[in-house]
C-alpha cells in the first residue's frame, strides 16, 4: 500500500491545509484509525476524496493525528504539502 504520511499533536483550534497537485484521498486518522488502515481494517476518517487544492481539516478533539493521502488504488504520483495552523480558532 503506498501512501504519503505527516503526523502531529493537535486539536480542534488547528487546521490542517493539504496542497495536491492533483485529485487524492485526503484523510485526518486517529491513532486506532491509522493502525487499522495500515493492517487494512475498516476505519472512520475525516476528509475523502479531493478534486480540488487545497483540502482543510480540523481535528475533532485534542489528540494524536495522522494526515494521509492516497490514490486511492489509482494508479500514478500525486505530490503533497502538508502545513499545521495552529490556534486558527
Amino acid at each position: 500500500m503506498d501512501f504519503l504520511h505527516t503526523e502531529f499533536d493537535g486539536g480542534p483550534n488547528d487546521v490542517v491545509i493539504v496542497a495536491l497537485d492533483h485529485q487524492a484521498n485526503v484523510m485526518l486518522l486517529d491513532d486506532l484509525a491509522f493502525s487499522a488502515y495500515r493492517t487494512g481494517e475498516g476505519f472512520s476518517y475525516h476528509g475523502g476524496w479531493a478534486t480540488a487544492s487545497p483540502v482543510q481539516l480540523r481535528p475533532p478533539f485534542c489528540g494524536h493525528w495522522h494526515v494521509v493521502v492516497d490514490l486511492g488504488g489509482r494508479g500514478g504520483q500525486v505530490r503533497t504539502g502538508v502545513r499545521i495552523v495552529r490556534d486558527a480558532a
